[in-house]
């Protein structure tokens, strides 16, 4: 990496920041990743100059929330990688308005909100994600999404210039909107949620709470559900139908608790959960002639 823009860096963040040749498995709840370049974890007031200068260097930048709905590479990642993560969170309520950071957990945001007698994110609390990422994925859970509750987004350009999104330009529908095609990257969330008993709230969260434990493979590391719905069916069930529960491609598993996600059984490789993907969906393919999507995007070098 060129020492001149790392000095330059240097003079952006504070060295706490900046992370050189960083193992992505510690980035990603795959536990999975050869390292980055470059890491850093800039404050969002930051990420505009931390772009600047990437572009003046022609260094590639990525950008990642908690890494819970990513597969990294075996070789890591080129360039620089830009982490909204504890810098970038911030929570500010005004009546039933949520000004949300692009670092801000969702679970965090959803407990804070109940605090507050305010519904609306209860279907959030136990999605292992950024507010960031959950916006560029139209994340939901349990018949809620992001959509339900999104006013405005505010982004940076490729330019680099701050643009506010309402909700009808984000484009948001399944697990889509239109922040990756135009390259842009989210800062902060505007929400609206409505008053409510926070008794009940904590209770619907709860009981949603209890279906993750009860029906998801928790205790593995993975990127929660792997597939993404076909449309008119489950994609754990087809895959279940499939014969394909339990099946291992090195430390890559189906998970025999929910067949709609693959966990890491230990020493995983990017390479073996790509694989066993590819399997997965030419299995489910021959038996059903249902083509099944990867929810989890993949990045980096394989």
């Amino acid at each position: 990496m060129n020492q001149k823009f790392l000095e330059q860096l240097a003079e952006i963040l504070p060295e706490k920041n900046i992370y050189i040749n960083e193992p992505m498995n510690k980035h990603t709840t795959f536990r999975i990743g050869g390292s980055a370049d470059v890491l850093v974890t800039p404050e969002v007031s930051e990420t505009a100059e931390v772009l600047r200068l990437c572009k003046n260097y022609d260094i590639p930048v990525t950008i990642i929330g908690n890494g819970s709905n990513l597969l990294v590479g075996d070789q890591g990642i080129r360039g620089v990688v830009i982490e909204f993560g504890k810098p970038a969170e911030e929570i500010v309520i005004q009546g039933e308005q949520m000004h949300v950071t692009a670092g801000t957990m969702l679970s965090k945001a959803a407990n804070e909100a109940a605090a507050n007698g305010l519904s609306g994110l209860e279907f959030a609390a136990g999605i292992p994600g950024t507010v960031g990422g959950a916006v560029v994925m139209n994340a939901g859970a349990y018949g809620g999404e992001m959509k339900d509750v999104i006013r405005t987004v505010t982004v940076l350009t490729k330019e680099g210039e701050k643009r506010t999104l309402t909700l009808e330009e984000l484009d948001l529908g399944y697990r889509h909107s239109c922040i990756p095609e135009n390259n842009y990257i989210v800062l902060s969330a505007e929400l609206s949620l409505q008053k409510a008993d926070t008794e009940q709230i904590r209770a619907v969260m709860a009981d949603l709470r209890e279906r993750r434990v009860t029906k998801q493979p928790l205790e593995y590391p993975s990127a929660g559900s792997t597939f993404k719905r076909p449309e008119g069916y489950f994609a754990g069930k087809l895959i279940q139908d499939a014969g394909l529960r339990g099946y291992q491609v090195g430390g890559a598993q189906v998970s025999e608790k929910h067949c709609g996600f693959v966990i890491n059984k230990g020493d995983a490789t990017a390479r073996d959960v790509r694989q066993l993907i590819s399997d997965v969906q030419k299995k489910v393919y021959e038996e059903f002639h249902v083509q099944i999507e990867p929810e989890v995007k993949m990045i980096g070098e394989f």
